[in-house]
């Protein structure tokens, strides 16, 4: 059955720095708001707050940019300590052509400039690297929110119900193979299941799904950028009332495998 969602953007994050707590700046927004998590509540993050949260800055004027790096300086135009910070970054470098590089990052993922990004910094000699490991990230995330639920419940109401069902995905936007635009896809999941399988389950007539697996994560990150206004400061949202399914899985199972990739 479909069912109505709501999507709030969490305002007055402000700005964050290596070391910040973000389960507790998270938390202040919510009840500055007036909005207390519930059962079911999806928490939707940027990937930028939590790689400035944990550190995940690079200082390019202390980088020392290689023969290679300034090889593909020459070549795509980029500053080459920029693309020295990518290549550190990059287990393997899918493609580049026209400025552009698509590296597969040592996560797994495939995207442009291996995920290191100079937006919304204050410091113009600064880039962003993704987290380390953003299904970490997610999944303690998560652990403090809960923890910071469970602590501020009232405890002498009865009918105060536990906050147990909480899911966090880590989004970062990203281009897509085949389509102009980049949308938000999910780099870090923890608390639901990333993909909704239907295989062997029948469609309105009858028939038996044989390939429709959704990517619930990547559309529910997707669906949260709208309220996330990249100049707006808002690098938080919430969705409440997608019914999804409890998961620890992480993001893995929406990372293709090389022998199922038909363009590797």
């Amino acid at each position: 059955m479909g069912a109505e969602l709501r999507i709030i953007p969490i305002t007055g994050i402000g700005e964050i720095t290596p070391g910040s707590d973000l389960g507790v700046i998270i938390s202040a927004a919510l009840q500055a708001q007036g909005v207390a998590l519930a059962n079911g509540d999806i928490l939707v993050v940027t990937q930028k707050i939590v790689s400035k949260a944990e550190g995940r800055l690079v200082d390019l004027e202390k980088v020392v940019p290689s023969p290679f790096a300034l090889t593909i300086a020459r070549e795509t135009g980029k500053d080459p300590r920029h693309v020295e910070v990518i290549l550190q970054e990059t287990r393997r470098l899918v493609r580049m052509d026209r400025g552009v590089l698509i590296c597969e990052t040592h996560h797994g993922f495939v995207c442009a400039n291996a995920g290191v990004d100079e937006s919304n910094l204050a410091d113009q000699h600064q880039v962003s690297l993704l987290p380390r490991d953003p299904d970490h990230s997610a999944r303690l995330l998560r652990e403090r929110l809960l923890s910071l639920a469970s602590s501020t419940a009232p405890r002498w109401s009865p009918e105060c119900e536990p906050l147990e069902e909480l899911a966090v995905i880590i989004s970062d936007t990203w281009g897509r193979p085949w389509r102009n635009g980049q949308v938000n896809m999910a780099i870090g999941v923890a608390g639901l299941a990333p993909i909704r399988d239907y295989r062997g389950e029948p469609d309105a007539y009858g028939r038996e799904l044989r390939v429709s697996a959704i990517a619930v994560a990547d559309e529910l990150a997707a669906a949260a950028e709208l309220v996330m206004e990249k100049s707006a400061g808002v690098p938080v949202a919430l969705i409440r009332g997608y019914a999804f399914l409890p998961a620890e899985d992480g993001v893995r199972p929406l990372l293709r495998d090389a022998v199922s990739d038909l363009f590797r």
